[in-house]
C-alpha cells in the first residue's frame, strides 16, 4: 500500500526530536508498503532550517526507504504569531506538493491512504483536501487535542474568536475522516463528546524502537555519583523548575551524591539556567539536546530517570510519551510526579509516583531511590522494559495501524457493494 503521512513537526532519527511516524514507517516499508512523510525542514525545538539550503522550497529525501518531503515553513524562535504563520505555510505547501508530487516525481505514484496527524489541526486540514483530491482513504491521527489544549494551559478562553473557529474545524475534520487514531488512552471520552461514534476511534499509543537500546552501557563511572536523567523538551509543560527547587532541597540536605542531568532544549532553557545560578547548585548539569538515535547512549548513564507533570486539566484524558518509553526501554527506574489518568510507571511497578508540583516529596522519592539495593532498583528498570516490550514496541503498534488500516479499506469496499 502507498500510505502517505502529514505531520507538521515529523523527524527522522538524525535530530532530537519525536519519531513516532519515521519509526512506524520504517516497520511498514519493510513490511512492503511505500511511505511518504511531509514534514517541516524546520526544526520546532532547536528554531532553526535543517534540510533545505537558500533557495529551495522543498524537496525528497530517502531515509531508510522513508520518502521525505522537506517543506519550508515560515521561520519563528517563540509561540507568538510567528509561529501560526509556521502552521499556514506548513498547511498550504503541503495542500500545494500534496496534489503535484506525483507529477513533479515520476517516482512517487498517487497513495491509497493519507494520515493528517496534528499537533495543529491545519495539517490535519491539508491531509484532509489532499485525500480528497487523490480519493485516497483519510485517517485523522491525534496527538494533542486542539483547541483544548490551548484553553487547559490557559493560552485563551473557550469564548475567543481563534477558538470557537478551531472548534468549527475539529468537528468538520472528525466528520470527515474515516478513522480516528487517538494516542491518549481517554482521548476517545472528549472526540465521543463531540458527536463522534466510539466504534471510529482506534487508540495507538507512542512507542520506542527497541533495537537501539540493546547493549545499552549502565553508569560505571568512577564518580560515584547517583545520576537523575531528564532527557527531553524544557518548556512549561515540563515543570522543570520544580526540577530545580528539588535539587536544592536534596542538595540542602547534604545529599552530596545525588546529581542531575537535565539534556534537552526548549524556550524555558534559559530561564531554567538562571535559576540555578540564582540558587547556586552545584549537583546539577545542562546539556545540548541529542538526536533519537544518540538517545539510549544518553540513558545509558543514568542511574534512574525522571518525569514531571505540571498539575494541568489536559492529562484527565491520559499520557503517552516519548520519553517515558525511553526511560523504560532503557531498564532505568523511574520517579513520576503527577497523577495522569493512566500510569504506566504504576502499571510496570517500574519506579516511584509522587504527587506533581511538590518537590519536598519529590526530593524525599528520590533520596529513597538512591538509598534503595541497587538489585531492586534494577528489578524495576527491567519490569519497565518488559513492559514496553509487550504494550509499547513499534512492531506491536505497527500492527494496530495495519489493523486500523485494513478496517477502513473493509468499510469502504462494503459501502461499495451496498
Amino acid at each position: 500500500m502507498n500510505i502517505w503521512i502529514f505531520n507538521h513537526y515529523a523527524h527522522a532519527a538524525d535530530v532530537p526530536g519525536g519519531t513516532r511516524h519515521y519509526d512506524l514507517a520504517r516497520e511498514l516499508v519493510r513490511r512492503g508498503h511505500q511511505v511518504t512523510i511531509f514534514a517541516s525542514s524546520f526544526h520546532h525545538g532547536r528554531h532553526q532550517e535543517m534540510k533545505l539550503v537558500p533557495g529551495e522550497r522543498w524537496k525528497i529525501e530517502d531515509v531508510d526507504g522513508i520518502r521525505f518531503v522537506w517543506i519550508k515553513t515560515f521561520s519563528y524562535q517563540r509561540n507568538n504569531w510567528r509561529r501560526v504563520l509556521s502552521m499556514v505555510s506548513y498547511m498550504l505547501w503541503a495542500w500545494w506538493l500534496g496534489w503535484r508530487l506525483t507529477k513533479v516525481s515520476r517516482s512517487i505514484e498517487k497513495p491509497d491512504l493519507i494520515i493528517g496527524s496534528s499537533v495543529h489541526l491545519l495539517a490535519v486540514l491539508a491531509a484532509c483536501w489532499v485525500a480528497r483530491h487523490h480519493r485516497a482513504r483519510f485517517i485523522m491521527e491525534v496527538r494533542d487535542l486542539w483547541p483544548q489544549t490551548i484553553i487547559d494551559m490557559g493560552e485563551m478562553s473557550d469564548r475567543h474568536p481563534i477558538i470557537k473557529a478551531l472548534r468549527i474545524l475539529e468537528r468538520f475534520l472528525y466528520r470527515k475522516a474515516e478513522q480516528i487514531i487517538i494516542v491518549g488512552p481517554r482521548m476517545g471520552d472528549y472526540i465521543c463528546a463531540r458527536g463522534v461514534e466510539e466504534k471510529k476511534l482506534v487508540w495507538i499509543p507512542n512507542g520506542v524502537d527497541l533495537s537501539g537500546f540493546q547493549g545499552v552501557k549502565r553508569n560505571n563511572s568512577a564518580d560515584n555519583k547517583f545520576k537523575i536523567v531528564y532527557l527531553g523538551a524544557h518548556g512549561q509543560a515540563n515543570a522543570l523548575d520544580v526540577l530545580l527547587q528539588t535539587a536544592k532541597i536534596v542538595e540542602d540536605q547534604d545529599f552530596s551524591d545525588i546529581y542531575f542531568i537535565l539534556i534537552g532544549d526548549g524556550p524555558e532553557k534559559p530561564h531554567l539556567i538562571e535559576v540555578a545560578k540564582e540558587l547556586e547548585l552545584s549537583n546539577v548539569e545542562f546539556r545540548e539536546p541529542v538526536s533519537r538515535a544518540q538517545v539510549p547512549q544518553s540513558l545509558g548513564e543514568a542511574d534512574a530517570t525522571i518525569f514531571i507533570l505540571n498539575d494541568l486539566p489536559l492529562y484527565r484524558y491520559g499520557i503517552s510519551l516519548n520519553k517515558l518509553f525511553d526511560y523504560m526501554a532503557a531498564e532505568k527506574p523511574l520517579i513520576l510526579a503527577g497523577y495522569p489518568v493512566n500510569n504506566p510507571v504504576m502499571q510496570a511497578h517500574c519506579g516511584l509516583t509522587v504527587p506533581p508540583r511538590n518537590p519536598e516529596v519529590l526530593a524525599e522519592a528520590i533520596i529513597e531511590l538512591s538509598q534503595m539495593p541497587k538489585e531492586e532498583r534494577e528489578t524495576m528498570g527491567r519490569r519497565g522494559r518488559e513492559y514496553v516490550e509487550k504494550h509499547h514496541a513499534i512492531p506491536v503498534l505497527a500492527d494496530k495501524l495495519i489493523e486500523c488500516i485494513e478496517e477502513v479499506g473493509e468499510r469502504r469496499r462494503v459501502m461499495a457493494d451496498e
